[in-house]
């Protein structure tokens, strides 16, 4: 639980950060709290039977894995004497406390019971860290009290924990929940912040307990959050512990008034007996304080400590028994769920150490590296959730072949892969457009050969399919005078007939050269768009003489013209290539 009311109170200190800003950090975890959150997500028979709080640490623990998050384990030592009402008040919540039983100089610290439900759990969870290589350090008493001296002695980056209390135990940075999956997030309170916008150092936040109750503590009667905060800030935080320790409660009576004359109040009460008990409570809250300022924990320049510190590996046979006793997985899903975690992990030492070696002056190529690179390659590129990814090939690596992993992973560890595989995509994008393309004509005969066979197509298809009142081009030269005299010809016959009277219905229009027949026409029945009456070639002159029967200009076949229009194109993206 921790201080009461204490998370309201910071409240304008919370932030939510991404999940990536645990990457590269070392983090201790009060694995007590992390069991019980996730316990709490289903408290049936068959969660306890199917082991899913187990599985969803497992979970949770590939998640920072692949961040390169170090994780340390800590859990709970014996119970502080201090803390054995608080411990019996909440195994039986109708029993009272007496004052004895608050006082931890008649009262010694208990061991916790091991064989208990909730310490299998326990059990469990470091069993599945070690072989994830996490280490585990057992405290001597509070959990969070030695995850805040870690923390507040710079050997870890922050502390997990979901008791208020870890900052009145020195802790600087406080990750009160997580969550996994796209958009994962962390809830963090940080020292500096509390002291910027609040004002309340550590000796502030112990006064607090001591005012609102904590752990240790029930507190003083007739403070609420406001009150407590207001007297809190009036004394300021420098000198709040040392009044209390000289005054006693004189500044909570300065501060609640004497409203309640005649009523027990600010801690003045008398027990059964009729004798004052303001004395006991006063004592009582100094050892509160010195509770918080000097915890029983493992000193920072402890074996236990250094041991923890150290790096440990990971042990695929051993997670693959604990995988399949408490899941039922065979060994090819666990490496399915753990491996390409363990992979991007590896990815990030690496990405780390070159930036390290960068800083400091040194820069290797990748083949000269003292460390060989994870990756051995780019497979292919990838992009998930808007984000860019690329699926590579790892190396040495037993069990994983191929994985994605994000792309600015791969740029910060290994650039010269990614110039690999944009070399390679090149060069196989080449031979597939040198396919695609035709023969190329090596001699100029032949091109000049191909050009004339295109012509004839086109002056064949022209004849056949195009109005005939267009001239036509043969050999590169236009026979315009040709056709405009045929084209004379024409007009002059029909004016004559129309002249005669000749009906309509009954016109008829001829032609005729000295080597071709007459055709004659009927224009009463349905004509096509466009007919040609004939077409003789003149072997003095070299000309075509065209008779044109329609009158408009654009009375042409749209199949026509859409054939002859797919094929000068055709044509011309033929001479493109050959030229």
């Amino acid at each position: 639980m921790g201080v009461k009311n204490l998370w309201d109170i910071l409240e304008s200190c919370k932030k939510t950060l991404p999940l990536h800003h645990l990457q590269n950090k070392r983090v201790c975890v009060d694995l007590s709290c992390w069991m019980v959150q996730l316990h709490c997500v289903n408290k049936s028979h068959c969660a306890m039977k199917d082991k899913l709080y187990l599985k969803g640490l497992f979970h949770r623990l590939r998640a920072l894995i692949a961040l390169n998050c170090r994780l340390i384990f800590v859990t709970d030592g014996s119970i502080p004497a201090i803390k054995i009402s608080t411990y019996r008040r909440r195994l039986n919540p109708g029993n009272e406390v007496t004052l004895d039983d608050t006082n931890p100089q008649k009262v010694a610290s208990v061991r916790r019971n091991m064989g208990s439900e909730f310490s299998c759990m326990i059990k469990e969870a470091k069993v599945l860290g070690m072989a994830l290589g996490i280490p585990c350090l057992d405290g001597i008493e509070e959990a969070e009290a030695q995850c805040a001296l870690l923390n507040s002695e710079s050997l870890c980056d922050g502390c997990f924990t979901s008791d208020s209390d870890a900052f009145l135990f020195g802790a600087r940075t406080v990750y009160r929940d997580i969550c996994l999956g796209e958009g994962g997030y962390v809830v963090c309170y940080e020292m500096d912040d509390i002291e910027r916008k609040l004002g309340f150092g550590r000796n502030s936040l112990i006064t607090l307990a001591v005012l609102l109750g904590s752990d240790y503590s029930q507190g003083v009667r007739g403070f609420g959050p406001e009150s407590a905060c207001r007297i809190v800030k009036s004394i300021g935080d420098s000198a709040i512990l040392q009044q209390i320790a000289s005054e006693g409660f004189s500044i909570s009576k300065k501060a609640i008034g004497s409203k309640k004359q005649g009523r027990n109040c600010a801690g003045l009460e008398k027990d059964s007996n009729g004798n004052n008990c303001n004395l006991q409570r006063y004592n009582q809250f100094l050892q509160v304080i010195d509770a918080y300022l000097t915890p029983k924990c493992h000193s920072a320049d402890s074996d236990a400590v250094h041991r923890v510190l150290a790096l440990y590996p990971f042990r695929c046979s051993q997670l693959h028994q604990i995988c399949a006793q408490y899941f039922d997985w065979p060994s090819e899903k666990t490496d399915e769920y753990i491996l390409p975690k363990i992979g991007e992990r590896d990815l990030r030492r690496f990405a780390n150490l070159r930036s390290t070696s960068s800083e400091l002056g040194v820069h290797h190529a990748l083949n000269e590296m003292p460390v060989k690179c994870p990756m051995s390659g780019i497979v292919k590129q990838r992009k998930h959730q808007g984000r860019d990814y690329f699926e590579v090939s790892w190396e040495d690596m037993d069990g994983l072949k191929q994985s994605t992993v994000p792309a600015d992973l791969v740029q910060s560890a290994c650039p010269e892969r990614i110039l690999e595989f944009e070399l390679r995509r090149a060069q196989q994008k080449k031979p597939n457009s040198r396919r695609s393309r035709p023969r190329k004509v090596e001699t100029r005969a032949d091109i000049k050969e191909i050009d004339q066979k295109l012509q004839e197509l086109l002056l064949e298809i022209e004849q056949n399919n195009t109005p005939t009142h267009n001239a036509i081009t043969l050999g590169g030269s236009i026979l315009e005078e040709t056709g405009a005299r045929t084209k004379s010809e024409s007009n002059s016959g029909r004016c004559e007939e129309r002249n005669n009277g000749k009906s309509s219905s009954s016109d008829f229009y001829s032609t005729a050269s000295s080597d071709s027949t007459t055709e004659i026409i009927d224009l009463t029945s349905p004509a096509p768009p466009v007919c040609a009456i004939g077409v003789s070639r003149c072997q003095e002159t070299k000309c075509i003489d065209v008779i044109e029967l329609s009158e408009s200009d654009n009375d042409v076949s749209p199949e026509h013209t859409v054939k002859a229009r797919e094929l000068r194109l055709f044509i011309s993206s033929i001479r493109d290539e050959i030229y």
